[in-house]
C-alpha cells in the first residue's frame, strides 16, 4: 500500500512531534519528500503553473493550486475592472508577503473615503 503525505505526517505526530520539529523531520524524510515533489509536479501540470508563479506564490496546498487555476480561467475572460481588482487581490493572497497588498488596498480605501 502506497503511503500518503498525511499518513507519514500522522506517524510523526503520534511519536509526539509537532511544529518546527515535525517540519524538520518531514524535510529529512525521503519518502515524504518524494511524494511531495510528485504531488507538486502533477498539480503544476494540471493547473499550468509557470515557473515564475511557482517562485512568486506559496502553493502549499491543493487548494492554492485550485485558486491559481481558477484565476487563470478568469484572466482569460473579459471581466469588469472591479472584478480584475478583486482577482488581483485574491492572487496577492497566495504570496508569502500577503499583508503588504492588504495594507496598500486598505490605504487606498481610506484615502477614497477620507474626503
Amino acid at each position: 500500500m502506497k503511503k500518503s503525505l498525511q499518513k507519514i505526517e500522522d506517524y510523526y505526530i503520534r511519536k509526539g512531534l509537532s511544529g518546527d520539529k515535525l517540519r524538520k523531520v518531514l524535510e529529512k524524510d525521503r519518502e515524504y519528500q518524494k511524494i511531495l515533489i510528485e504531488r507538486k509536479r502533477k498539480l503544476t501540470k494540471k493547473f499550468k503553473i509557470t515557473p515564475r508563479e511557482k517562485q512568486k506564490y506559496v502553493l502549499s496546498t491543493n487548494k492554492d493550486y485550485q485558486i491559481l487555476g481558477k484565476i487563470h480561467q478568469l484572466e482569460k475572460q473579459k471581466i469588469s475592472s472591479e472584478d480584475k481588482k478583486l482577482v488581483n487581490f485574491i492572487k496577492s493572497q497566495l504570496q508569502l508577503d500577503w499583508r503588504t497588498p492588504v495594507i496598500k488596498l486598505l490605504e487606498r480605501l481610506l484615502r477614497k473615503y477620507k474626503k
